[in-house]
């Protein structure tokens, strides 16, 4: 087998403060203590484990692949090395570290990523993040600074929006169709910037079920969207929270009625549609991956995949940031995946995960053909939590202004609530944006008892306002 390629040095793009962010004194001194057994360490100012009042943490989790409702097993971590010694002590765990996280966390981290995504350039590494959006801000300092513009989709997740606006960094929004960003699109904003000061050097894309629209990119997709991004020499942000929430296309009920046949052909790890990073070969892809959206999101815990020295420019923002994830979620999921499930067992949890969200949005979409036919449009998503619907304004409502706000106050009046669209805008939410006729609805949090409630709820809210 030849040789990987070392990736592409893009340092040179580096904002002054991350040109100058350097690893943390106090903490380039544990690897003397890590290195040398026998050393005698006066200089670390950590507390004495022994005074930790906690001997073991434990959970009840899921056999893997099965719900809570069947059965349960315990986990725990205590302050005793483990039979297998895969993963460290609670003491360990609970002890202050560097930004890179504990060792076993970051192990299994890397060993997914290479298993799922297999980069294709050497010189990769991990670290570990509080989640997406606390990711994202460290990647997006490193290459964008205040007067620089970031490129996004037209329609894109409100924390970006939120964090970006007050940093004084300024948003570019790129046309999207049912597969998201447009890469003809893209490659004419970039060839048409004029301002030579502040270059385009950075794009963030949701590829998989994007936040709000839920469309998803195929590989040929990806593919030229890469290209346009090595073209510009841009670097790309792969927010991917939804990658594993994929599943098969929409088959009506009336199709298909044994609900074992229907999912038969989930995509679990081996068929998921390849990422950006899987196909980066210069290491301009910064890949954000959480287990949010597929063990909880209040573990906080994440990881970034990235050439080295931009992966140790985030280890070092940790080091004075954040530090890296608790220590309890850190614990929990390291023995989660290194001892209690393995990496064949998180397949069969995340198969499980992806049955459960496709049952909801068949059902959903079910509904929805049922009994708003007129009055939206939608494509139906491969993946994720969302349904991006169009409102079909009548000829009354079309043009006039505050159309959408009197939608909204019909949802609410009707006891249903779906987000505005203008919330997703980048272009701000002057009246021309707050009426733009755009609603996300997500399938992932009600009841499916409460489906139907609510979508009959919707479509009285809409009928006054549509054909």
């Amino acid at each position: 087998m030849p040789a990987k390629p070392h990736s592409k040095d893009l340092s040179q793009f580096f904002t002054e403060a991350a040109r100058i962010r350097d690893n943390s004194p106090l903490k380039s001194l544990t690897k003397y203590m890590n290195d040398d057994p026998a050393l005698v360490s006066l200089g670390a100012g950590l507390p004495h484990p022994s005074t930790f009042p906690f001997a073991k943490i434990g959970a009840s989790v899921a056999p893997a692949g099965q719900s809570l409702a069947n059965s349960n097993e315990l986990l725990d971590v205590s302050v005793a090395p483990t039979e297998t010694g895969e993963i460290e002590t609670l003491g360990k765990f609970l002890q202050y570290g560097n930004g890179r996280g504990v060792p076993s966390y970051s192990k299994f981290t890397k060993e997914h990523t290479e298993r799922v995504h297999a980069p294709l350039y050497e010189d990769w590494d991990v670290v570990v993040s509080l989640g997406n959006t606390d990711a994202f801000v460290k990647a997006l300092m490193l290459f964008c600074d205040r007067g620089d513009t970031l490129i996004v989709d037209e329609w894109t997740y409100p924390a970006i929006i939120g964090t970006v606006v007050p940093m004084g960094i300024k948003l570019a929004p790129v046309s999207m169709d049912s597969e998201g960003m447009m890469p003809e699109a893209l490659d004419r904003l970039c060839a048409g910037w004029s301002d030579s000061e502040r270059p385009l050097r950075m794009a963030y894309m949701i590829p998989t079920a994007q936040n709000p629209t839920g469309a998803t990119m195929s590989l040929a997709r990806k593919q030229v969207i890469y290209a346009v991004a090595q073209k510009h020499n841009l670097v790309i942000i792969e927010d991917d929270p939804y990658y594993y929430l994929q599943f098969e296309s929409y088959k009506p009920l009336s199709q298909v009625s044994d609900s074992e046949e229907r999912y038969a052909n989930l995509p679990g790890i081996k068929s998921l549609v390849p990422s950006l990073l899987s196909i980066d070969i210069d290491g301009r892809v910064i890949r954000l991956d959480s287990f949010s959206k597929v063990l909880a999101p209040g573990l906080r815990c994440g990881w970034v995949t990235a050439p080295k020295y931009i992966t140790d420019k985030i280890q070092f923002h940790n080091e004075t940031s954040i530090q890296q994830p608790a220590g309890v979620s850190q614990a929990i999921v390291s023995k989660l995946m290194n001892e209690q499930w393995g990496h064949e067992g998180w397949e069969r949890h995340l198969i499980q995960i992806q049955r459960e969200y496709a049952v909801r949005r068949d059902k959903f979409v079910d509904l929805c053909l049922e009994h708003l036919k007129g009055k939206v449009e939608f494509t139906i998503p491969d993946a994720g939590m969302f349904l991006w619907f169009k409102v079909l304004l009548n000829s009354q409502m079309q043009g006039k202004k505050g159309a959408m706000q009197q939608v909204f106050d019909s949802m609410i009046a009707n006891h249903v609530l779906l987000v505005p669209g203008y919330m997703f805008s980048p272009q701000g939410s002057s009246p021309e944006i707050r009426d733009q006729p755009y609603i996300r609805a997500a399938f992932s949090f009600a009841s499916v008892d409460n489906f139907e409630v609510a979508i009959t709820r919707l479509a009285q809210a809409l009928e006054p306002f549509t054909n």
